[in-house]
């Protein structure tokens, strides 16, 4: 008997523990609720928005609005502004006067046209001094014989004038020669960097530099269509083919384990074991119909099997 009334007072317990908390859970939920019911009345409770009459007092137009409706008007208002700029921005040229959405090729391409009108405007005025001299020959302002010959036997006469010695330059040589004959301080057996003269591969201005965390290992330029390209030593042509990737490609090996590869180039005027010298022209890069940057001119430079920033060592 004590065993079962026992567990008959622990089941009244826990039933009575039950409707405790069911009651308190369902007390929490009506104030929740009823704190909500005053927040949302406020929001769809109608406000009367009218239009008198200065005059006569008369209502004109009247509206009724709530919070609720105001904030839907208006979202659906910032809403649709943002979709038709949106649209304005991508489907007109808009987007070409905000910064940051403009192509990415315009710079290349603003700089060949500017290459190009810079070439046309020095060709306009070779034709306009052309023909003046013209014009004063037929005037009679100017005689033939005045104008300056561009023949290469004269030229070669004339460099060979400049170029001999003075009397005081003769003593000056063999004075300083017999002062620095045993001097060996003034003797360097090993050449240095500085001793190469590099030349410039072509003309043109960079678009893209030297950038080995990207595997890039030379510079792009944009150049002038039909623009020469020369070696930037003396050496000798190791390479000279065509590539799908690259165009025409020439390679030219020379001292000190120098190699200096020119790629993008529409002709090549050089094979394969000919010996240039330093400016001397090897091929010919700049095509009018190609404007992609993966088209333009582009140089590398390595020594010892190592990549070499040019611009280090060539002056663009």
């Amino acid at each position: 008997m004590y065993q079962a009334n026992t567990a008959f007072c622990l089941c009244f317990e826990f039933n009575y523990f039950c409707t405790l908390s069911s009651l308190k859970k369902d007390i929490a939920m009506k104030k929740k609720t009823n704190k909500l019911k005053p927040f949302i009345a406020k929001l769809r409770f109608k406000y009367r928005v009218s239009i008198l009459n200065e005059n006569t007092l008369e209502e004109s137009w009247h509206v009724r609005l709530s919070r609720f409706s105001v904030f839907m008007f208006v979202s659906s208002f910032i809403a649709l502004t943002f979709i038709l700029l949106t649209i304005l921005i991508f489907t007109t040229p808009i987007s070409r006067y905000l910064p940051g959405y403009g192509e990415t090729g315009n710079r290349s391409n603003i700089i060949k046209e500017s290459m190009r009108t810079d070439s046309l405007v020095k060709q306009v005025e070779l034709q306009e001094g052309y023909v003046d001299i013209i014009k004063g020959i037929i005037n009679g302002k100017m005689k033939p014989d005045s104008i300056a010959s561009l023949d290469s036997i004269a030229l070669k006469q004339r460099a060979k004038i400049l170029l001999e010695k003075t009397k005081r330059e003769k003593t000056f040589v063999e004075n300083f020669e017999k002062e620095e004959k045993y001097n060996l301080a003034s003797i360097d057996t090993k050449p240095t960097e500085s001793t190469y003269v590099f030349f410039r591969p072509t003309r043109g201005v960079i678009s893209s530099s030297y950038n080995l965390s990207e595997q890039q290992y030379g510079i792009y330029l944009i150049t002038s269509p039909n623009e020469s390209v020369v070696s930037v030593l003396a050496g000798t042509v190791v390479y000279a083919a065509f590539t799908f990737d690259y165009g025409w490609v020439v390679q030219v090996q020379h001292d000190n384990n120098y190699l200096s590869i020119y790629k993008n180039n529409t002709r090549v005027l050089k094979r394969v074991g000919d010996e240039v010298k330093a400016g001397e022209c090897i091929a010919i890069t700049g095509d009018a119909s190609k404007k992609k940057a993966g088209n333009q001119f582009y140089f590398e430079l390595w020594k010892q099997g190592k990549p070499v920033d040019p611009e280090e060592v060539i002056i663009f």
